[in-house]
């Protein structure tokens, strides 16, 4: 048995697949009787010393994470300035690792996530504690450095280009007397992964979706409007998924609500609104237009086999990367093969990951810049690959199961998050 506890915290917007990560982590833990803290909420629960004995949690609903969306410890969008800004809450968090002998931390999350993990190493040798910390990937945008995707993406993808097919047909059904235009927004701040993952529903030509609209890509609205005319008088209707993150040639955001979040990210207001409305001013067509939101990133129903499995593979590496020594790396894919799709994971460093972005190539986006290329698709298919459906109980829903989240008992003061 190891000596000492490790710590699991979930970070950031989550995806249809981070508790298969958290499973493979406590499954993993338990194969070698090295107890699994959890901190509620993230990093603000590990500050504020509110940790979640995952040994209270039985076999069947750790097992059953393996298929439930959600962050069943609870996530956060809290984020560690620079440890010369914050150093007393690095040094928090030394003392509530110190307090619970907690030797090991594993923070599943995006690109701050790994920032914080980086940090967290850094001071735990400054101050000569023994923690050991492994960053996990996780992020629906698909934007982390190294990794050849992220876990959470390949669904958000499923899901994307399932619900363009889908509505696709619904809009062709329609367009004769009614609807002509259907604009859906998707989650994608400066990469359009996302985006480029809705084109995967066009499998022939004239397929939806007929236009996608890129971050990487500067909002033209002449050729935009030019385009959805041309594509309504030779299809009938036009399908267009555009990404929350358009910009104009200035570089500024179609609809940026003014306002930021915790991250210091500018809160984006909604471009499909805004899209529909200028199809309807300037061309008189129908609209209608969607914004799944949420829906996309939850969507464990239809979540991608090929993700989940990814999904478990690194939160299992994580400890086993724990367990050998290993300190400020992450966990990533690495593809091997197009055809067959093969995949391994490496340990990469946090240096090489924390802030850095990873957007769409170039040679992804077609030369027009309003669709994907073969090498996109050759990307793309296989990570929306297979399926792995839930169990669904006599009431024809999904069995999702809530954790009993029982907090060990606190040895430290009570500690007040700042507001950000």
């Amino acid at each position: 048995m190891a000596q000492g506890k490790l710590l699991y915290a979930q970070s950031g917007g989550v995806t249809a697949v981070i508790n298969a990560t958290a499973c493979a982590v406590i499954q993993t833990a338990r194969a070698v009787r090295l107890p699994v803290l959890a901190a509620r909420n993230g990093i603000i629960g590990a500050l504020r010393e509110e940790l979640i004995d995952t040994g209270k949690e039985s076999r069947a609903a750790i097992a059953a994470l393996r298929h439930t969306p959600g962050g069943a410890f609870g996530s956060c969008r809290y984020k560690l300035k620079s440890i010369e800004h914050s150093r007393a809450q690095y040094e928090r968090l030394i003392e509530v690792f110190k307090a619970h002998d907690i030797r090991w931390f594993l923070y599943n999350g995006g690109n701050d996530s790994a920032d914080t993990a980086l940090k967290i190493s850094q001071i735990g040798r400054e101050l000569g504690y023994p923690i050991d910390v492994i960053g996990v990937p996780k992020t629906v945008d698909n934007d982390l450095a190294v990794t050849d995707t992220c876990p959470g993406f390949g669904s958000v993808a499923k899901y994307t280009a399932v619900s363009v097919a889908e509505a696709g047909l619904d809009v062709e059904s329609m367009c004769e007397s009614s609807t002509k235009v259907f604009i859906v927004e998707v989650m994608g701040r400066h990469a359009g992964w996302i985006a480029a993952a809705g084109g995967l529903a066009a499998r022939r030509a004239d397929d939806p979706p007929h236009l996608i609209l890129f971050p990487e890509i500067a909002f033209d609205e002449a050729s935009f409007l030019a385009r959805v005319k041309a594509i309504v008088e030779k299809v009938g209707y036009c399908t267009v998924v555009a990404s929350e993150g358009l910009r104009n040639a200035e570089g500024q955001f179609l609809a940026e609500a003014g306002t930021r979040d915790a991250f210091g990210h500018s809160q984006l207001g909604g471009v499909a609104p805004l899209l529909a409305q200028l199809v309807k001013s300037r061309l008189g067509y129908k609209y209608h237009w969607a914004l799944p939101d949420y829906l996309q990133r939850s969507a464990r129903h239809l979540a991608s086999k090929t993700d989940a499995e990814q999904a478990y593979a690194v939160g299992k590496a994580a400890v086993e990367y724990a367990l050998a020594g290993r300190n400020a790396v992450m966990p990533v894919i690495v593809r091997t093969s197009d055809s067959p799709y093969r995949w391994k994971i490496e340990p990469a460093p946090l240096a090489k990951i924390a802030n850095h972005e990873k957007k769409l190539p170039k040679h992804f986006i077609r030369k027009d810049g309003y669709g994907i290329t073969a090498a996109a698709r050759r990307y793309l298919e296989p990570l929306i690959r297979g399926e792995d459906p839930p169990r669904y109980g006599k009431d024809g829903l999904p069995d999702y199961v809530r954790l009993e989240r029982k907090l060990v008992r606190k040895k430290l003061p009570a500690y007040a998050i700042e507001d950000r």
